[in-house]
This record gives C-alpha cells, sequence and structure tokens, in this order.
C-alpha cells in the first residue's frame, strides 16, 4: 500500500461525498457523469458460510444482483425519469452515509483503490423504511473537470443476506 497525502484523502473524501448528495438529491444525470465510460457497477449477495467451511476455503455461490456497465446504468436512470417506474412510484427519498474511507493509490499514476464501509437509509410511501448497510470497493481515477475523479469499477457487498426491500432501484 502507497501513502497518499491527506490533501489527496480529503479530496477523495469530497467526491465521495459530493457523489452521495447527488444520488439524495436525485440528480442522476450529473451522477452519471461521476462515472467513466468503462464503470463496473456490480452488487453481489453476501451468502452464509458454516466456520467448518470457511476454514477449509469452501464458499458458497453467490448471486449477482447488479452486474451494470454504464450503458445499463443510464438506461435504469432514463427508466426513472419517465416516471413510470413503478417501484419509484412515489419516489424513495434516501441518505447514503459514507464512512471509514481509506484510500490507496494503485501502480496506476491517478488511479486509486478505495474501500468505504456505508449505510443508505430508504423511505418511500408512509411506512416503507429499508436500511443497506456494507462496504464498498471503488477504483476512481484522476480527470479534468467534474468533481474531479470517475469512478471506473464500483463492487458493492451489503451486510444483509436475505433483502427485506421490495426493489432494488436506488443506487448504492
Amino acid at each position: 500500500m502507497s501513502q497518499i497525502s491527506l490533501e489527496l484523502h480529503h479530496q477523495i473524501s469530497q467526491f465521495l461525498y459530493q457523489e452521495a448528495k447527488l444520488l439524495d438529491d436525485w440528480k442522476f444525470r450529473d451522477w452519471l457523469d461521476t462515472l467513466a465510460e468503462d464503470i463496473s457497477y456490480t452488487l453481489r449477495t453476501t451468502p452464509n458460510a458454516q466456520t467448518r467451511d470457511r476454514r477449509r476455503s469452501v464458499e458458497p455461490p453467490t448471486t449477482w444482483v447488479f452486474n451494470d456497465s454504464k450503458d445499463l446504468l443510464e438506461r435504469r436512470v432514463a427508466r426513472l425519469e419517465t416516471g413510470m417506474a413503478w417501484a419509484e412510484e412515489p419516489p424513495s427519498r434516501t441518505t447514503h452515509m459514507v464512512s471509514n474511507v481509506i484510500v490507496e493509490a494503485t501502480e496506476v499514476e491517478g488511479e486509486y483503490d478505495v474501500y468505504v464501509t456505508y449505510l443508505l437509509y430508504r423511505t418511500q410511501k408512509e411506512k416503507d423504511v429499508v436500511i443497506y448497510c456494507g462496504k464498498r470497493h471503488d477504483k476512481i481515477r484522476k480527470v479534468e473537470g467534474g468533481l474531479g475523479f470517475q469512478i471506473f469499477n464500483r463492487k458493492i457487498m451489503l451486510d444483509q443476506v436475505t433483502y427485506s426491500s421490495h426493489n432494488l432501484s436506488v443506487f448504492f
């Protein structure tokens, strides 16, 4: 792991907070600008494994919930913009909380591995409340313009094994 400056850590943390604000404010087109054209955006299940299996390095199968490209994310945003996405009627209210930001320089100049823990609070209708808690591993690169960085790889790992939400139409 290569050390980075406190200033760079602060810049990257501010980028992540601004990205979260775009999602909470439903500024999805602006959020898409924080994603590189070659983005890989994945969410997988977190299967339970018995201790004896973990000791033998036997892992239960995982299921990919999202395995999206930029094109698929743009289509999801376009669908939300139609006002016809039943899963978001009425629209969800979200609060994305990002913490425990760890930034590591990679071997490629201007690219960084960013590890965060996060909490996504989502409420919809009168009584629908869902909390998603997990970890993310983002790969970001420094760019000119915009917020100064773009995400080119996002791996989302929720702590939940079973999702209590009636849909997963939000972005993490």
